[in-house]
């Protein structure tokens, strides 16, 4: 059984990152208050040693506050919900002891994680692949989870061992980002033959190391024309919205999967398209310790590998 350490293992306080709504400005407070954990709602307190940002994520409190603030009355904002650190207390029962490394999307409902300490979740949390360092590791989270998602959970494919996988393609847009970069990882080590949306010959080379088999640059090549040229695909994971998204209505098959986490795939239906029985879905990922455990065992395997961008 998982112990709490002391209160001697902690300080008080901490610096701490601070969104300030009224002015829209971040301030670091030298000595804001340590958070305390719950251990009634599994959590734990971690010390930070890296965190990810997330692009727009300043805009949320101001988009969707009844979400962010939905377990956060102080409405304090603190961004990079991306997190790598060591726990330094545990809840009865927990399998992330006291000095355990681990990483995790946590949930923005609560405050996020520049800050040296912050509190993270028992179903958020994996261990940290022993493969990668600090940095590298808060990288993974969000965009690991989401690509996950969308295959394995919304896309119907069952899992990395889908046999049936290998008769199928699929397509994403912006596949070099930080989402398209882990679908095409994960698309390719489940079988299914990658096409990827990029918008360089330099970019193309890259998702071709990742596992893409083929790639659309749409500078030069829209998504309409690629279709009437090669033929539809049995899935779309679409990653831009708007104009992208609508062009992607004729990339699927008939009776196929259209995905796109940036909106509803429905409002960029094109009114001239001929009826088509497809499954379309916009989603938002969820925090999932689980599946973040099972990309780590990929990690570990160096079946895949995260990117970074700057630090």
């Amino acid at each position: 059984m998982a112990s709490s350490t002391t209160a001697q293992d902690a300080p008080s306080t901490a610096k701490t990152l601070i969104f300030d709504l009224p002015t829209r400005t971040l301030r670091l407070e030298a000595s804001h208050p340590v958070p305390t954990p719950d251990h009634g709602k599994n959590e734990h307190l971690i010390r930070v040693r890296t965190t990810a940002l997330c692009s727009g994520e300043l805009e949320w409190p101001t988009l969707f506050p009844a979400a962010i603030f939905s377990e956060n009355p102080d409405k304090q904002v603190t961004p990079g919900y991306d997190l790598a650190g060591v726990v330094v207390t545990s809840p009865p029962g927990s399998p992330f002891r006291p000095g355990s490394d681990i990483y995790a999307r946590t949930r923005p409902s609560r405050p996020g994680n520049c800050r040296e300490y912050t509190i993270a979740r028992t179903e958020e949390m994996a261990l940290k692949p022993q493969k990668l360092g600090w940095v590298d590791a808060a990288t993974v989270p969000l965009s690991a989870i989401t690509a996950w998602q969308a295959l394995f959970q919304h896309a119907g494919v069952d899992g990395l061992c889908d046999s049936s996988a290998k008769d199928k393609k699929v397509l994403v847009t912006a596949a070099a980002g930080g989402v398209g970069v882990w679908l095409v990882q994960l698309a390719s080590l489940a079988g299914l033959e990658v096409i990827a949306q990029v918008g360089s010959a330099e970019n193309g080379e890259f998702v071709m190391e990742l596992g893409a088999s083929k790639t659309v640059n749409y500078k030069t090549t829209g998504l309409k024309q690629w279709t009437e040229e090669e033929g539809p695909v049995d899935i779309v994971i679409d990653l831009l919205g708007q104009k992208t998204l609508e062009d992607a209505w004729y990339c699927v098959k008939d009776a196929g999967v259209l995905i796109s986490i940036v909106e509803p795939p429905e409002g960029r239906k094109p009114g001239q398209l001929e009826s088509k029985n497809v499954k379309s879905l916009f989603f938002i990922m969820e925090p999932n310790g689980g599946q973040l455990a099972e990309v780590s065992k990929l990690l570990n395997e160096e079946k895949c590998r995260p990117v970074l961008d700057s630090v």
